[in-house]
């Protein structure tokens, strides 16, 4: 009984200190409604850091720039490390559910796949973008519809 309520006590304390050390909440995006942890056998790039990451944000807002319309959503990186990836939306009504959130981050495994980090991977056909948002070192997703509905991917 003691036991059970100890690690009950670690989870509830664990996830309180995720929430509150999430900075960027309320700033980016609101406080994540919907939580959920992607487990991936990808291992990290060897040469995954800092500068892989800021250099993917940037081709991302590049092809963005090269479209003849406004982009429908705005992807950041950041965190001490870059380690945490932030995705919102530009406009409103189209991504207002979490299934249309989770239908960008399965959109942006094709520009993913165009990266010669993803060239790298022996079967890139059969990983997805969270995937590799792991094999780049990013910890953390967040996608937003940037105005009420926010939810959060830890990557493992």
């Amino acid at each position: 009984m003691l036991r059970t309520l100890l690690i009950a006590l670690f989870f509830f304390g664990s996830t309180l200190f995720a929430q509150a050390s999430d900075l960027h909440a309320g700033y980016y995006y609101p406080d994540p409604q919907t939580r959920e942890t992607y487990v991936t056998d990808v291992p990290l790039a060897p040469d995954a850091g800092e500068s892989s990451r800021a250099a993917f944000i940037i081709g991302l807002a590049a092809q963005q720039l090269e479209q003849n319309y406004a982009p429908g959503y705005h992807v950041f990186a950041k965190g001490e490390h870059l380690e945490k990836m932030i995705i919102v939306a530009t406009g409103d009504g189209r991504y207002d559910t979490l299934f249309q959130l989770r239908a960008l981050l399965a959109s942006l495994t094709s520009r993913a796949r165009a990266t010669p980090l993803f060239a790298q991977v022996e079967k890139p056909y059969e990983l997805n973008f969270l995937d590799f948002c792991k094999l780049m070192g990013f910890r953390q997703v967040t996608v937003s519809n940037g105005d009420d509905l926010a939810h959060q991917i830890q990557v493992r």
